[in-house]
């Protein structure tokens, strides 16, 4: 017997709890069936790019730290990139050394983010997100060891970071390091072969390598698509030219594929720290003020400097007038980047993937309306 139906449109969010509070899905379902999406989002906007010129370049760090807040790090370091880039400022090795380990630290927390809540998306009740928590807490700990505070860090600074490491962060970064691998095992025993995760996960919001090149999706989604493309191989900033590592592919671009991609980053990103950890050297940990002045006062120019974010692609664009301000800041925000391809991924599907493949996407609103 074959029922009549109607499509019907349906809004979803903003305050859905999988929608982060401030995005909403106006979706038009044929009975389970999704046939259209609208994404709306604009609910967050604070114009941080607008207030960046009303700031010296030091207290633009603040700024970033509230766009993608669970990667305030990663952020951090785009940004004093940029900076560096459009001052000729030459940074302190250690600083760098120490920003980088930083940066592979709030790599590991933002994944244990993405995957933890993406379970909790699939009905988990909890369980892997705990366990997921319970890693990012160990490193923001540790965030509190370096700079005081644990989720709006402002490390970072023109030439390096904000101060040395202080000597109880290196036992216990050695410790997190060495139990790691053995969480993460753990975690991918009780998920990777799980065969309720391969039912909602496999061949469900398939992204194709071309169309993901085509809407310039970049980080984990893009290689979850079988494109190996990661600033720090391919363009190398920092001294990530000094260090080896992988960068795990898979040819399916499902949501399973996005999962399984951060979960081996996890592992590259130990890899990564520990080589820091090897070569990093006493020293000062930023410039001398006379190298480099309190306020900072780049000449005029432009500069863009971007790095792999835990999402992609992460760029900053400043325009200098001379001034201790920028004249101009725009980012390039890869959680809103990667949102360009939500409706093709979402048609076809049912209303019970519709916040799976979202999460799969891992997102911050702050980082989208900024």
């Amino acid at each position: 017997m074959t029922l009549k139906t109607e499509p019907v449109s349906v809004n979803l969010g903003p305050q859905h709890p999988s929608t982060h509070g401030v995005f909403r899905f106006r979706v038009t379902f044929d009975g389970e069936e999704i046939k259209d999406v609208e994404p709306i989002f604009g609910y967050l906007h604070r114009g941080s790019e607008k207030l960046a010129e009303e700031r010296t370049y030091a207290q633009v760090v603040t700024l970033t730290d509230r766009m993608d807040y669970v990667s305030s790090m990663l952020s951090n370091q785009a940004y004093m990139l940029a900076v560096e880039k459009l001052g000729g400022i030459e940074p302190a090795p250690r600083g760098v050394w120490l920003r980088m380990i930083a940066a592979e630290l709030q790599r590991i927390a933002s994944h244990m983010v993405a995957i933890g809540f993406l379970l909790q998306d699939l009905g988990a009740w909890g369980t892997p997100l705990t366990y997921a928590m319970r890693e990012r807490e160990a490193v923001l700990s540790m965030f509190e060891m370096l700079c005081g505070a644990r989720i709006t860090n402002s490390y970072l600074r023109p030439g390096g970071v904000f101060m040395d490491a202080p000597e109880e962060f290196w036992p216990t970064l050695d410790s997190f390091l060495d139990a790691l691998p053995h969480r993460i095992d753990e975690l991918e025993s009780y998920l990777t072969g799980n065969e309720i995760i391969f039912a909602r996960t496999k061949g469900v919001a398939v992204l194709h390598p071309q169309v993901a090149i085509d809407a310039s999706i970049t980080g984990p989604m893009l290689r979850a698509s079988g494109v190996d493309w990661d600033l720090r191989h391919r363009d190398p900033y920092d001294y990530y030219d000094r260090v080896q590592f992988d960068r795990p592919l898979h040819n399916a671009g499902d949501n399973f594929a996005r999962y399984w991609v951060r979960m081996q980053e996890m592992r590259e990103c130990i890899k990564i720290i520990r080589q820091c950890v090897e070569q990093i050297e006493p020293g000062p940990v930023r410039p001398s003020h006379d190298d480099v002045p309190f306020l900072v006062r780049p000449p005029a120019g432009d500069a863009y400097a971007a790095i792999e974010g835990s999402k992609g692609e992460l760029g900053f664009y400043l325009v200098s007038d001379g001034g201790i301000s920028p004249y101009r800041c725009h980012v390039r925000a890869p959680s809103l980047i990667n949102l360009t391809l939500l409706r093709e991924m979402l048609i076809g599907t049912l209303m019970g993937d519709l916040f799976v493949s979202f999460g799969s996407i891992d997102l911050n609103m702050g980082e989208v309306d900024r």
